[in-house]
């Protein structure tokens, strides 16, 4: 058995990527799903990962594990941890349950689904994480940012809401074809702030991990603990998204949530800044004042 249940997923994400192609699977199916595993038979894993029994306990096997109970267990355990996840799963299991339901208008329904995210999202390890990732930036020389499609309009949106009132902040998102020339201009007490959501770009991936093999802080926003680039990550900020919805709104949150924060850092700073530009955008007529 694994010493605990966090080494169990951080065993899994550090030992994937040497593992036969099926293994690797598997541990991205369990990586993706450990959540609602914690009472699955053998049988059921090998049939919902799409593999074979045996492949399963060669896994688990590489993982430290005698036993697929043992495997389980810390499995379950893991799950128990992520209360939010479960309350959403009751609300959701309870939904299921009406029949017969009337249309309910999009609006509605999109505006319930983003609640539902942010509860999601919301818990001790993003909020830790997330305390982290601003010391790192307030420590940072330059705050270099890169986000792929289509999280790449939220890496700008960072930079247009930090840059109204910090200037230290380098654009990655702009030319992917010379990221790797912006990535070796990055120096070690600066940082790189990445958007990785799945389907991961093969050029975001290398690109983290070139930054990582020159000692680059690399804070990462994520969906899945499954992300290729997690293993190369100083900070992981984790955040859900939908299965079936396309859906930015808790990411935008997160970005909103950082800058405000950062923000405070230097609020006599920032202040006087957004008053100057306040002022300077008025008396040049590009924002309308009565």
């Amino acid at each position: 058995m694994a010493e605990n249940n966090h080494s169990l997923l951080k065993n899994m994400i550090n030992m994937k990527d040497s593992l036969p192609k099926r293994q690797r699977h598997l541990c991205d199916y369990v990586l993706k799903n450990y959540q609602s595993l914690g009472l699955v038979t053998i049988q059921e894993l090998s049939r919902e990962s799409s593999v074979g029994v045996s492949t399963v306990m060669r896994t688990i096997h590489s993982l430290g594990y005698s036993n697929f109970n043992d495997f389980r267990k810390d499995i379950y355990d893991e799950s128990l941890t992520e209360t939010t996840n479960s309350q959403w799963k009751l609300r959701t299991s309870l939904e299921d349950v009406v029949e017969g339901k009337e249309y309910e208008h999009t609006l509605v329904r999109m505006y319930k689904e983003s609640v539902s995210l942010l509860d999601k999202s919301l818990n001790e390890d993003l909020l830790e994480s997330f305390d982290r990732a601003i010391d790192m930036l307030v420590q940072a020389k330059c705050i270099n940012i890169y986000g792929t499609r289509p999280y790449k309009p939220v890496a700008l949106y960072f930079e247009q809401l930090i840059g109204e009132f910090y200037p230290k902040v380098r654009q990655l998102s702009h030319d992917s074809e010379i990221v790797f020339d912006k990535v070796l201009q990055i120096e070690k007490d600066e940082v790189l702030l990445v958007f990785a959501f799945e389907p991961y770009t093969e050029r975001i991936i290398r690109a983290a991990k070139v930054a990582h093999e020159l000692d680059i802080p690399i804070i990462l926003i994520t969906d899945h603990i499954s992300c290729p680039i997690i293993k190369y990550a100083t900070t992981i900020l984790k955040i859900e998204v939908s299965e079936d919805k396309f859906s930015i709104i808790p990411t935008i949150a997160l970005v909103e949530a950082m800058v405000i924060e950062f923000g405070k850092r230097f609020s006599g700073d920032s202040i006087e800044k957004l008053n100057k530009l306040e002022k300077i955008l008025k008396e040049n007529y590009v924002t309308f004042s009565y």
